[in-house]
């Protein structure tokens, strides 16, 4: 294959491979699971990236997603569908945390605001390129409104399925960004049955968590950015938010990459996946050795990105777990709530409840000694806490009646307007 660049094309993919048996398929043809029912993953040929790429040139492009083109799956820049791909900042806590080791990669910061983006703009790029006209998926919010955004700005038609106690603002942007949604009085999972039964019916593509190759290649744009932005390196810790687990598993594979075209050496981070005490089946199969989760029944939890009681990519999640030793954690929803009102109050930072589940896994694995304060950790904040339900406030002051005066006390401390009232 040749591996020269033009200003138009890349050409350094070589073929698709089944996760679980390894079979080969044939890029640029439109593909959805493989023949076991498998997640499929885009492979390159790297010994070409190598000799071709140094780490010189990626250093002096613009620091956006498509920086990284040369290991993403787009052949032809005239089909990447884009809204502004920046790279995410990394943002220290060290106020609520107690350590300067501890860093928060916001991922808020993208387009439609949270990580689905850089899965959605992936899957939808490469729609474009091989034709689809028509996107269905299942969501819990977020990566519906990424999708109905990117497929919108291209002209590819979609319809979304949400569990019906997706948040408000989900389901109104998804409906605005012109996709057709629909709420479900069921979970995820139920609303991708919805979506595989259409595939036949309505001839729809399945855009669903990891049945098609390429949301895994946009979420590995986190792991490839975050060693760039470490100076090469990995952190110690990893602790990501886990529900399908695109996103722990691309990063993964990034690694990986990284290390074989010579960016990065052997060192790989504990990969730890967070999940909530109301639906963690990744947790209990990790706890019982099993290389598959079952199902999780009458799932719940306020964090309803990470609200996914059986996940299609459930062995490579454990995989990267393992073979990182890493671990898998759930999190109670009370100290979920706890974290995210920490972090905002201490730190002017407002996390996602599932961004706000990594850092209350990281104070529950300080405290039963699976991290030290000298470890350098790294949370995923998936997603804009503006997207969620904020507490009401009801402090007001009547301007009919003039505020009592601040005081200063005999012993200097001022007397805020609130104890004068109060």
């Amino acid at each position: 294959m040749n591996s020269n660049l033009t200003a138009d094309r890349q050409t350094f993919v070589t073929h698709l491979e089944c996760s679980m048996t390894g079979e080969r398929y044939e890029a640029d043809q439109l593909h959805g699971l493989s023949r076991v029912g498998r997640p499929l993953l885009v492979r390159y040929d790297l010994a070409a990236v190598k000799a071709a790429i140094p780490k010189a040139m990626i250093a002096a492009r613009p620091t956006d997603l498509w920086r990284w083109r040369e290991l993403l799956p787009v052949r032809h820049t005239r089909d990447i569908v884009s809204l502004g791909e920046i790279e995410t900042p990394l943002i220290a806590i060290p106020r609520s945390s107690g350590s300067p080791n501890v860093l928060v990669k916001d991922e808020g910061r993208l387009p439609t605001g949270s990580f689905k983006a850089r899965g959605l703009v992936m899957a939808v790029s490469m729609g474009k390129a091989l034709g689809i006209k028509h996107m269905a998926m299942p969501t819990n919010g977020n990566a519906g409104a990424a999708l109905a955004a990117y497929a919108t700005s291209c002209g590819i038609k979609t319809t979304i399925f949400c569990p019906a106690d997706t948040p408000e603002v989900n389901v109104s942007e998804i409906e605005l960004q012109g996709a057709t949604v629909y709420r479900v009085n069921g979970y995820i999972d139920d609303c991708g049955k919805i979506v595989g039964e259409g595939k036949a019916k309505v001839g729809w593509f399945d855009t669903s968590t990891l049945k098609e190759p390429y949301r895994i290649e946009g979420k590995k744009t986190m792991g490839l950015e975050l060693a760039e932005q470490l100076g090469w390196d990995v952190p110690d810790v990893i602790f990501y938010p886990t529900g399908g687990g695109t996103g722990l598993i691309g990063m993964w594979k990034a690694f990986d990459e990284l290390e074989r075209i010579g960016f990065i050496g052997s060192k790989r981070p504990r990969v730890v996946a967070v999940q909530a005490s109301g639906c963690a089946p990744m947790v209990r199969a990790y706890e019982a050795g099993t290389e598959h989760a079952a199902r999780w029944e009458d799932a719940h939890t306020i964090a309803s990105g990470i609200r996914v009681p059986q996940a299609i990519g459930d062995f490579l999640i454990l995989r990267a777990v393992r073979e990182s030793k890493g671990f898998a954690i759930a999190v109670d929803d009370d100290k979920i709530s706890n974290a995210l009102n920490e972090v905002a109050r201490e730190e002017g930072l407002l996390l996602c409840p599932e961004g706000a589940a990594t850092y209350a896994a990281y104070k529950q694995s300080l405290a039963d000694g699976r991290v030290t304060k000298t470890d350098r950790v790294m949370l995923f904040n998936c997603a804009s806490g503006l997207k969620y339900p904020l507490p009401p406030v009801t402090r007001a002051l009547d301007l009919r009646i003039p505020p009592p005066e601040p005081t200063v006390e005999p012993d200097g401390n001022d007397v805020t307007l609130d104890d004068v009232l109060n």
